[in-house]
């Protein structure tokens, strides 16, 4: 079984609930490393202690799974819906490569708690979005971006 198996694994209770778990993936990246949350403009003015619950956090957390969704379903062969969010990521949002880095440690915790990701899953889960996240370094170099 590949890694983007024993991932898809887990996901259906990720997709089951995109909102809930994009609420959590976020407001734990933001608690734990209070430096991304300025990488959200819309999100910058919100104090900690209302992260969780908030709404607008768990939308865009939910467009944030649900990409990845994509990019996991398409078990490695993700060039045309990785290439545009590479570009929009660099050229638009600024967003270095660490924070995607960052992010996916919290993904895989969230997996571990909620979608009851066991050991090898986790792992599988770290080496998917290390394959991501390296591609979209590829893209990054392409458009000379230094994140």
């Amino acid at each position: 079984m590949t890694d983007f198996d024993t991932v898809l694994k887990y996901w259906g209770k990720v997709e089951a609930d995109y909102t809930g778990f994009g609420g959590e993936v976020l407001t734990r990246l933001f608690i734990e490393n209070p430096d991304t949350q300025k990488l959200f403009p819309k999100f910058v003015g919100i104090p900690r202690g209302e992260l969780a619950g908030n709404a607008a956090v768990a939308g865009h957390g939910s467009v944030v799974l649900n990409k990845l969704g994509e990019l996991i379903k398409a078990k490695g062969q993700h060039a045309a819906i990785l290439k545009p969010l590479a570009t929009s990521h660099a050229n638009i949002h600024k967003i270095a490569l660490s924070n995607f880095k960052t992010i996916s440690e919290i993904i895989v915790k969230v997996m571990a708690e909620k979608a009851q990701a066991d050991g090898p899953g986790q792992e599988a889960l770290r080496r998917v979005l290390a394959v991501i996240i390296n591609d979209m370094d590829g893209y990054y170099k392409e458009l000379n971006f230094d994140g």
